[in-house]
């Protein structure tokens, strides 16, 4: 089965460019110029990817991120956005609000897809991976879920990316350039005072694992055995 793409675009021109890009690169597309309308057909079927145009009639693209972010919390979905604005206070408000991507128009429709095959090989590692463990602490990219000591956490879509690639790089440094990089997407240039936030947010829904997430002063952070400390 094909991989089902929604992209939501007010501009009919461009949306039926998108779909029609999307086809001939082998997935199966679907249009639609409202949000309410997309996330509507999510209920009967959701997407692997959706390119969410910012400035929508109705609910915008910032509202329909939160909204599917919080209603389909277990769905793994990637989400890139589409959008004339190129501020970077409007890039650091989407891929905190939990984008994966930020593409800014005008953009090249080869640059689109390959965009696109690159989200959508991270979506099929997430989909099949098995459970990530360390000690009482178990992630399941799959359903998107986390145990603590056989309790379920909730996480935020960040939190959850970030406790992710701690628990592939147990004992490594993580830089806070790498972490950004790799989950708030390379087109955003934030400060990293936004990685150390929501560290310390994960942190306090890990229980007594809080402590196992060391800073590496001036570096990064490393998920560590406290004995190793």
């Amino acid at each position: 089965m094909k991989q089902l793409i929604y992209s939501a675009e007010d501009d009919v021109s461009l949306g039926e460019l998108i779909k029609y890009a999307l086809t001939e690169a082998g997935y199966e597309a679907r249009l639609f110029t409202t949000a309410e309308s997309m996330i509507e057909a999510m209920v009967e079927r959701p997407p692997s990817l959706i390119l969410l145009d910012v400035m929508l009639p109705g609910m915008d693209g910032i509202d329909a991120l939160e909204f599917i972010r919080n209603r389909y919390k277990n769905v793994n979905v990637k989400i890139i956005l589409l959008t004339a604005k190129n501020g970077e206070i409007d890039k650091i408000f989407g891929l905190n609000g939990g984008a994966d991507d930020y593409i800014t128009k005008p953009f090249s429709v080869l640059e689109l897809i390959a965009r696109v095959k690159a989200h959508l090989r991270r979506y099929a590692t997430d989909v099949s991976g098995d459970a990530l463990v360390f000690r009482g602490l178990k992630l399941f990219p799959g359903s998107r879920s986390v145990t603590v000591d056989g309790q379920p956490t909730e996480l935020t879509y960040k939190e959850f990316e970030l406790l992710k690639m701690l628990l592939e790089n147990v004992g490594t440094v993580l830089d806070r350039a790498k972490l950004i990089k790799e989950i708030w997407g390379f087109e955003y240039f934030g400060e990293s005072r936004t990685v150390d936030i929501h560290i310390k947010n994960l942190r306090a829904k890990l229980g007594g694992y809080a402590n196992c997430i060391v800073n590496a002063r001036g570096v990064g952070y490393v998920l560590k055995n406290l004995s190793e400390q």
